[in-house]
């Protein structure tokens, strides 16, 4: 009698709760991240052939554009301490409001004088749209360098700040001495120039974009 063989079936994956997991972390992901903030003033730097990364955690950026208007980024642990020492320091009266919108705004160019009517407004909208004239740094006819007065205040917040410059271009060179000056004053004698990466002489051949890079300065 012949032998009989059990038909063999092929074995079957349930994708579904796989399908289900899937949508739900990339939901969770979308809703969650958190995009950069544009710039509100945008710099073209100088480009140099170093690939040097400096990573935004305690970092205290000074940006010129052309003009010479100076523009600070703080990381965002560091803003919130800083915004209460300059009010204790110069009676600014920020509002909470205004508190919570300095605290997740990336970078700010807004004389002291300013701060209040740029703060306290009560439409977002017109805290977001406000002109940025730019922070002072020049100390000619006793006017105070508000510069040196926000890295103060930062530092005191936060003592493992690390400092970069990101100069235009066609940025004024005096600019960027006073900017330096500033620095040197408050003994900050290390520090980075932010810069645009162009092709390696020596390296391989680079292609036609150019990723922003770092590059260390004394």
């Amino acid at each position: 009698m012949p032998k009989v063989k059990p038909k063999r079936k092929n074995p079957s994956i349930d994708m579904t709760a796989m399908v289900d997991v899937a949508f739900l972390l990339l939901t969770f992901f979308i809703l969650t991240t958190k995009f950069k903030a544009q710039d509100k003033v945008v710099v073209d730097t100088p480009t140099s052939i170093s690939d040097i990364k400096i990573s935004p955690t305690n970092l205290f950026t000074i940006t010129v554009d052309k003009t010479g208007l100076v523009v600070v980024g703080v990381s965002q642990e560091t803003r919130q301490g800083m915004l209460e020492k300059m009010d204790e320091n110069f009676g600014l009266n920020i509002s909470p409001a205004g508190m919570v919108y300095f605290i997740n705004t990336p970078s700010f160019g807004v004389p002291l004088s300013e701060m209040p009517a740029w703060l306290n407004n009560p439409d977002p909208e017109k805290m977001k749209d406000f002109e940025f004239k730019g922070i002072p740094i020049d100390t000619r006819r006793g006017k105070t360098n508000e510069l040196k007065e926000w890295i103060n205040a930062a530092r005191r917040t936060n003592q493992s700040l690390r400092f970069a410059i990101k100069g235009d271009r066609d940025a004024n060179y005096e600019n960027i001495e006073q900017v330096i000056s500033t620095l040197q004053d408050v003994r900050i004698n290390r520090f980075n120039l932010i810069t645009g990466l162009e092709a390696d002489p020596n390296g391989p051949k680079a292609s036609a974009e150019k990723p922003e890079g770092e590059a260390g300065g004394e």
